[in-house]
């Protein structure tokens, strides 16, 4: 299985920090947020990994290399300066990762989410990891049926966390361009395609520096606490 790390995008709400440095490669607890999922996929032994880059990008394989300081093998996809969006990139990093389905996260989010327990082929096009909706997203994005089936309608609405396992043919009727991920996964969705769990553990959207700062100031706080010993209760 490969994985790709959406890291593209300008970031506008954490700037000024984003003015010089790319979102995925901002510190939080002492390392940037993209090495987080580097160490996390590799624990879940998948060892090669696309990367887009857009905003800055040059910045991200300066830092990153090859891979091989985490064990793993970076790809790299460059976008434009203003990226492709979810869609786009992932569409245009089709070549690199290959026939299979595939691993996606957002290179801006931080979670303890164990990335083996993803379904290697989900049964529809696309399979969803949702999370309880935070204060700053309440209205959340789709909605959980009983029978895992995701949709517009049919359950409790939860927010999408920015991970999934997709196959390549959700982008059958696309063509090269920027364009949002949304839009296939609702049409997926519309034909009973899509599939999803809704994880209750970490999950954080490091959307502003206020959050930036929340989450650093956490997860020093669990550095220095005994192992095993977490300061989140819903882990």
């Amino acid at each position: 299985m490969k994985a790709m790390i959406l890291a593209a995008g300008r970031g506008d709400r954490m700037r000024p920090l984003t003015d010089y440095v790319p979102k995925p490669l901002l510190p939080v607890a002492g390392q940037p947020l993209i090495v987080h999922h580097l160490e996390a996929l590799r624990a879940a032994g998948i060892g090669e990994i696309v990367i887009n880059t857009g905003h800055l990008g040059a910045q991200l394989p300066a830092a990153l290399g090859d891979g091989r300081d985490w064990g793993v093998r970076i790809i790299w996809s460059p976008e434009p300066p203003e990226a492709l969006e979810t869609g786009g990139g992932i569409f245009q990093a089709l070549p690199l990762l290959g026939p299979a389905p595939f691993l996606v996260v957002n290179g801006d989010v931080w979670t303890d989410y164990p990335f083996a327990r993803l379904p290697a082929v989900p049964a529809g096009l696309a399979h969803l990891v949702l999370v309880s909706n935070p204060p700053h997203h309440a209205e959340g994005d789709f909605a959980l049926a009983a029978d895992g089936k995701v949709g517009e309608d049919g359950g409790p609405r939860l927010t999408f966390s920015g991970i999934s396992m997709l196959r390549p043919e959700l982008f059958a009727d696309c063509k090269p361009g920027r364009f949002p991920l949304g839009p296939l996964l609702r049409r997926a969705m519309a034909v009973g395609q899509v599939s999803g769990e809704h994880y209750a553990g970490v999950w954080r959207d490091i959307g502003t520096p206020q959050r930036l700062a929340e989450l650093d100031r956490e997860l020093k706080e669990c550095q220095g606490r005994p192992e095993g010993v977490s300061p989140w209760k819903s882990s």
